[in-house]
């Protein structure tokens, strides 16, 4: 027998399971045959926020909850309205979406996979989320999109940079608007053979999950394509702190180069030890030896202090950037918080909007009419000759032109390379822009072998 609850929010529940195994949040009656996972019927409509409130990446995650809350903010009419002044769309009037008031609900990831799908999991069956959003790890991405596709809902990917959330683990009900490993190899390889040579040896120490090893492939056939030589490669552990026994056998090596295929704390603590072992000072093959960090934030950058100076690196978006719905984001998140947003919030934020923006150009909170809004269009980046080059094409929200691509959900947008600054003139003015890459230099086709494997499947509704 079924039994019918009543949550705190009044919403009438079945606790019979959904056909994903998750709670149906309405009860539907024959005028409802076309409802979806969590329709909303009242004056609100509920967002859920999933990421890392603990763990080593904590601080991307605090940085995307304060972005969140200010798209939220922005969406109901409050503040200057941010990027919704600067978005190409026209559609979201700041009057909520659908003409219902915004309301969000949060979880802690713990930056562990199984973590973070328990609290979606109960975003969506307690709280009723129709969208579910977040997220600095690629394998807790992973974990979400794929439970958000059997629930039935829309999963807006936070910070996720490998290559399998939009390759081989791509799904239907999942959209990034993060740029991923290849694109940084594409961006990045160019400028290190510039800056230090074609004839190269280095040596990756790689986090041990989907980001790390797609990150270490991306690089190193970016790296030897352009004549570098790849001396070893070495897993290490997420939850490691002190990275001493892994930065000593890179003396002996032969290597030049070490590259750090690590993010957040990671990062901030390898490369600390690297130069703690006075690698930064060493003369190898003849060469000064260089290290180099392929996936760069100014949270690292911060974290890192001094140590960073000089070190190129990658990053989706900067708040140093003048355009104008950069300098528009840039201004509501300081005048908010008191400091410039990290990439993190500003991936975050945006895609906020773009799902809102979606659910107010389709008419409907219905994941599939989602779906087509935010991907199915025949708008094209310029320069691009392809028949994938199709979906929604948009400007305003940074990094110039984006197309959120129909074939896997990925968005294609200029990558900038940064440089550990030498002379910062604050503690937020860390990282310089050495180069804004074209998205046309970044491109490929969904089929390249790097994002083999997947099928993007059917859009689930839910019910």
């Amino acid at each position: 027998m079924t039994k019918t609850t009543v949550t705190r929010r009044g919403v009438l529940r079945t606790g019979a399971a959904a056909g994903a195994g998750l709670a149906l949040p309405t009860i539907f009656t024959a005028s409802s045959a076309s409802a979806y996972m969590n329709e909303p019927t009242g004056a609100t409509v509920t967002l859920g926020f999933n990421v890392p409130q603990s763990g080593p990446y904590a601080d991307e995650g605090a940085d995307e909850l304060r972005a969140y809350q200010l798209a939220v903010e922005h969406l109901n009419g409050e503040g200057d309205g941010g990027m919704l002044n600067t978005f190409s769309s026209k559609a979201l009037q700041g009057n909520g979406i659908l003409d219902k008031k915004v309301q969000f609900v949060t979880g802690d990831t713990q930056t562990k996979s199984d973590a973070a799908r328990a609290s979606a999991k109960s975003m969506i069956e307690k709280d009723g989320a129709i969208m579910i959003t977040g997220g600095s790890s690629s394998g807790v991405a992973v974990a979400v999109q794929g439970l958000c596709q059997e629930a039935g809902v829309i999963f807006m990917a936070g910070l996720t940079h490998s290559n399998d959330t939009t390759g081989k683990d791509k799904k239907a009900n999942g959209f990034r608007h993060f740029f991923n490993a290849y694109m940084s190899g594409a961006a990045l390889a160019p400028v290190l053979a510039a800056q230090y040579g074609k004839d190269r040896k280095a040596y990756h120490l790689t986090a041990d999950y989907t980001w790390g090893w797609t990150q270490e492939e991306s690089i190193k056939a970016a790296t030897e394509a352009l004549g570098w030589e790849t001396v070893n490669t070495v897993k290490t552990p997420l939850a490691a702190t002190d990275f001493s026994s892994y930065i000593a056998p890179v003396l002996n090596s032969g290597a030049d180069v070490l590259i750090l295929n690590h993010y957040g704390g990671n990062m901030v603590n390898s490369l600390t030890n690297a130069v703690q072992f006075g690698l930064r000072d060493k003369m190898v093959n003849g060469k000064r030896f260089e290290i180099v960090v392929p996936l760069y934030s100014r949270l690292m950058a911060k974290g890192a202090g001094e140590n960073v100076k000089g070190i190129l690196g990658s990053t989706n978006w900067h708040w140093s950037l003048q355009d104008e719905a950069s300098k528009t984001f840039v201004k509501s998140f300081g005048t908010k918080y008191g400091f410039p947003p990290s990439q993190a919030a500003h991936t975050c934020y945006c895609q906020t909007l773009l799902y809102a923006d979606a659910v107010q150009r389709a008419g409907s909170f219905n994941p599939c009419a989602v779906e087509e809004a935010l991907t199915g269009g025949d708008s094209s980046l310029p320069g691009i000759s392809s028949e994938a080059n199709k979906g929604f094409l948009f400007d305003g929200l940074g990094n110039g032109q984006t197309l959120y691509r129909g074939a896997d959900h990925q968005c294609f947008k200029d990558v900038l390379v940064v440089r550990g600054k030498e002379n910062p003139t604050s503690e937020f003015d860390l990282l310089e822009v050495v180069q804004v890459t074209p998205a046309a230099q970044v491109w490929y086709e969904p089929d390249h072998p790097m994002f083999a494997g997947g099928s993007l499947g059917e859009c689930n509704p839910g019910a």
